[in-house]
């Protein structure tokens, strides 16, 4: 009962009462047990040797991956549906309810499912992704609503990245969940806001949902690469390679290209 999953829509997630909302920290709170990550694993851990054993057989992997209801079997790629499920069946409550404040504060680039993505291209596309490539997605994302078109090209990019490492046999490097935290961050200060200030009570919420989502990092970790980002931020000290301003004539060609793919991928329609 405490727990939501943000694979629904923003709309139907339960909300806190007011009274509940002040009666603690949306940066400090407590709880009692040590959440797992949605993908953290030690990789020479038993439970992911059998994992990678399992993702291997033909017919055994196949039957695991029907029967997932998590994905991830084996080396699989963690695709966005995935990880939204692992997250939301490790979010509280209060932790919804920093999604829907964050989004009345920043309307509709500020939607629960764009700060997710965000999340999911820092931590499943660590060592696949350029930075510039998540921060050109995210900037684009914010201007096109089109969360589907983002989802499949990263996706695409990931899957081709991780498959050119397995051809050069050059695995891909293990990126601390740290590092992760910090670029999910910075995209989605490209994606929700823009160049716009971070403000404290921004910083809350970002706390909150950061460590929603990468709850081993640590809450005081967690607050301190927001707490950094938002002075850099502040200074103008931050900056985002691949972050640049779009002209609307490009961005009206960009849409309608996007419409022609889409009419052409449902002829039915």
């Amino acid at each position: 009962m405490g727990t939501l999953t943000l694979t629904l829509s923003a709309s139907v997630l339960p909300r806190l009462s007011t009274s509940s909302r002040h009666s603690h920290s949306l940066c400090a709170r407590s709880r009692t047990p040590k959440v797992v990550a949605y993908m953290e694993k030690n990789p020479n851990s038993p439970g992911s040797i059998a994992s990678k054993l399992i993702g291997a057989l033909p017919v055994v992997g196949l039957v695991a991956r029907i029967f997932s209801d998590e994905g991830g079997v084996g080396d699989d790629l963690l695709d966005f549906a995935e990880f939204r499920r692992r997250v939301g069946k490790k979010c509280s409550v209060s932790d919804s309810q920093a999604f829907y404040e964050f989004k009345e504060r920043r309307g509709r680039s500020g939607d629960a499912f764009y700060v997710l993505l965000c999340c999911w291209l820092a931590a499943v596309g660590a060592g696949l992704l350029k930075t510039e490539e998540i921060y050109e997605g995210v900037a684009r994302l914010r201007i096109s609503n089109d969360i589907e078109f983002e989802e499949e090209t990263f996706l695409a990019m990931m899957t081709t990245a991780k498959e050119k490492r397995a051809k050069s046999k050059n695995p891909v490097p293990q990126i601390p969940m740290e590092i992760r935290a910090e670029k999910a961050l910075e995209a989605i200060y490209v994606c929700c806001f823009g160049q716009d200030p971070i403000e404290e009570e921004d910083e809350m919420l970002l706390c909150t949902m950061l460590n929603a989502v990468f709850p081993t990092v640590g809450r005081k970790e967690v607050e301190r690469i927001v707490t950094t980002m938002a002075r850099q931020v502040e200074a103008g000290e931050k900056n985002f390679p691949g972050q640049r301003r779009v002209s609307k004539e490009v961005v009206q060609k960009q849409l309608k290209d996007l419409e022609f793919l889409q009419q052409k991928g449902n002829p039915s329609s």
